[in-house]
Parts: C-alpha cells; structure tokens; sequence
C-alpha cells in the first residue's frame, strides 16, 4: 500500500482511501477478504502519478452528526465470517483428492521421485480498471472457455473463478516448471487476443490501442 503523500490527487480525494474495504461488486473479493487497495495498488503500480486515470473512482461524501461516526465505524470493522468457501471446494473436490493419492502412490514406488503441483490464486485489472464486462453474463461463457484453454500453456490447469466488470480472479495449477511471470504473460496474452476478437466493440471501451488487462498482478500461493 503507498503511503498517503504518495497517491495521485485522485486518489486522496478517492472513499476507497479512507478505508479498508472489498470491491462491493465482486463476490470472490467478498468471499477472500480481498480488500480492494490491492486493486488500487496494481493499477498505481503502472501509471504515471502526474496522469493517473481510474475508471473506479468514487468521491468522498461527507457525513454530519453521530451518523457519521456510527456508519464509518461499521464500515471499517472486519467481516470475520467471510470464509473461503471457493478454495474449500476446491481442496475438497474429488480431483484433489485424486492427486493427492497418485501423489503419495508415486512417491511410495519412487521415493527419489518429486511430485509437485503448485496452486495460486491469481488477480489482475482491466487497463485503467474500466469496467468493460457489463453485463457479466454476456462475456462469462466464452471467456471461461478462454482460460481453461490456457491449461495447456501453464502446463497444468486454468478456471476463472469470477469476472468482475474491472477485473478477474482465476484459479491456477501448474508443476512448477515456468516461471509466475512467464505464465502470467502467456495467459494475458493468449486471452486478451481471444477476447477482443470475440468482443472487438470491447476496444471502444478501451483507451486508444490497449490491451484488456494492465501489466501487474496479485498472486498468492494456496497450496
């Protein structure tokens, strides 16, 4: 998180700001406790600070009297019963399970032998965080085959686990043997390609010749 004399004008005059708090339109964020300065993070991360630009900006409102106190202290106070129920199944699920036993199969016949699946929750904007998937269920089909054709250049497994009009949320396996950043460019790639030649009236929604996504990411290992 930048430190407040380091944010863009736009930012300090941003509610996001002022508190720690999830993207209000994405479930996954709801579900992870995934607080939405980190999407402001990524999208500062690329930008010059003398031309910043985000399409997510919402102004500060100003409160008066004890209303004020009383709702920004519920806002800022933490949901502590949002669990993780996406990684739950996904832990639970019946190809999990299978893994784990070919796993332990294989290093019991070979105990030299290294078996390794890598699984990371991964999170990046739309350029700017323009909110171009609207609505989200026109685009949700053909971009979910999107991803899970991306399997291949991960040399393990891709789901898109929420498309969010500003940004995405996947699910990724690989076996360790690419870099993060070398998967995470080939899936941008290969999507952002895919994507605009499905959707080409998505490039009106962009600015100039840009891509869909921006350069950074979030990425978390969970298991």
């Amino acid at each position: 998180m930048s430190s407040s004399n380091e944010l863009p004008s736009k930012c300090q005059k941003c509610a996001k700001i002022k508190r720690s708090n999830v993207q209000d339109k994405c479930d996954i964020c709801h579900k992870l406790e995934l607080q939405e300065s980190v999407l402001c993070d990524l999208n500062r991360r690329i930008q010059d600070m003398t031309n910043f630009q985000c399409h997510a900006f919402k102004p500060i409102l100003k409160l008066v009297g004890s209303f004020e106190n009383k709702t920004t202290g519920q806002l800022d106070r933490p949901k502590k019963h949002l669990k993780k129920e996406s990684y739950l199944r996904l832990f639970h699920s019946d190809k999990i399970k299978y893994e784990r036993a070919l796993a332990l199969q294989k290093l019991g016949c070979d105990p030299d032998g290294v078996y390794v699946q890598l699984k990371y929750h991964l999170s990046w904007n739309v350029s700017l965080r323009r909110a171009v998937f609207i609505p989200a269920n026109e685009f949700f089909d053909f971009v979910y085959d999107t991803f899970l054709r991306c399997s291949e250049l991960t040399r393990g497994f891709v789901d898109l686990l929420y498309l969010a009009p500003d940004h995405i949320h996947l699910y990724m396996e690989s076996d360790g043997e690419l870099p993060i950043e070398e998967i995470v460019h080939k899936i941008k790639r290969f999507s952002n390609n895919a994507i605009l030649d499905k959707f080409p009236l998505i490039q009106d929604k962009l600015s100039g010749d840009a891509e869909i996504w921006d350069e950074t990411y979030f990425v978390e290992t969970i298991g």
